[in-house]
Formats: structure tokens, C-alpha cells, sequence
């Protein structure tokens, strides 16, 4: 192989390098952009939390938080508040739905007592997602066949 042919090789070789690398870049890049858009608004949620136990707010009432500029309700952690009462009143009458059930509940038996059409499946993801919240922070148990129990 001839010199120019090594340089012709090596410039290749670096060429593949460059792109890829590049590639890399670009996806470091855009995951930076995803943390510092979640740092503000954890931020966010933080100081309103403080402004709230600064103005003393009572636990026990729904906390409104502001996300992506829109107003919502807050659904705290089990361990954060000492009852359900600190919970939406839509949160706190699917707790009492399962509470009552006695046992695991599927989403369309939930549905069925708050009287929403159980016949469309698309009615009933709204209220899978909403009995998911409360179970991501302890309220509830999601069992791995998508029933929901209550936690001792």
C-alpha cells in the first residue's frame, strides 16, 4: 500500500470517527437540554412548596401547583401528609371505591362506580393513569395483572 493510499485510509478511518462522535455529541446534547428543562421545574415545585409552608397552608388541603404553566393538583406521597384527606376529592373517593371493594379491583370496576362508560375502552385509560398516580406515591398497590389494592 502506497503512502497516499495509508493517508487516504487513515482520513477515512477519522472521517467515521468524527461522525460518530458527532453523533454522540448531539445526543448528550439534547439530554443536557431534557435535565436543565427538569431541574426548572423541580424548582419550581420546590419553592412553591416553600411559599406554601411558609404561608402555612394546612396539609390536609389539595395542594395547586403550577407545571408547563398550567394549574394542577398535587397528589403528595403517603409518608409527606398523615391521611387521605391532603389528596384531590376525586383522588380520595377512588380510594374509598377500592377500600370498599375489599380486595384487588380492575380500572373498569372503578369506572363503573363513578359512572363512567365502561364499554369504551378509551374512557377507562384517563382513570388507569389517575389510579397509577396515587400507587407511584404509596396510596394504592398496582398488581402486576393491572388490579389495584389498598396498602395496609
Amino acid at each position: 500500500m502506497s503512502p497516499l493510499e495509508k493517508i487516504a485510509a487513515r482520513r477515512a478511518e477519522l472521517d467515521q470517527l468524527a461522525e460518530a462522535l458527532a453523533k454522540q455529541l448531539a445526543e448528550v446534547d439534547a439530554e443536557r437540554e431534557e435535565l436543565v428543562v427538569a431541574e426548572r421545574v423541580l424548582m419550581r415545585l420546590y419553592e412553591q412548596e416553600a411559599e406554601a409552608a411558609a404561608v402555612g397552608q394546612d396539609a390536609g388541603v389539595p395542594q395547586r401547583v403550577q407545571v408547563a404553566g398550567r394549574s394542577v393538583l398535587k397528589v403528595p406521597h403517603r409518608g409527606e401528609v398523615p391521611d387521605a384527606s391532603a389528596l384531590p376529592a376525586d383522588y380520595q373517593q377512588m380510594l374509598k371505591i377500592v377500600r370498599v371493594a375489599g380486595g384487588p379491583v380492575m380500572v373498569k370496576d372503578v369506572g363503573a362506580e363513578l359512572g363512567i362508560d365502561t364499554t369504551v375502552a378509551g374512557r377507562l385509560e384517563p382513570l388507569r393513569g389517575k389510579l397509577s398516580k396515587p400507587a407511584a406515591r404509596g396510596w394504592l398497590h398496582k398488581l402486576p395483572n393491572g388490579t389495584f389494592a389498598t396498602r395496609p
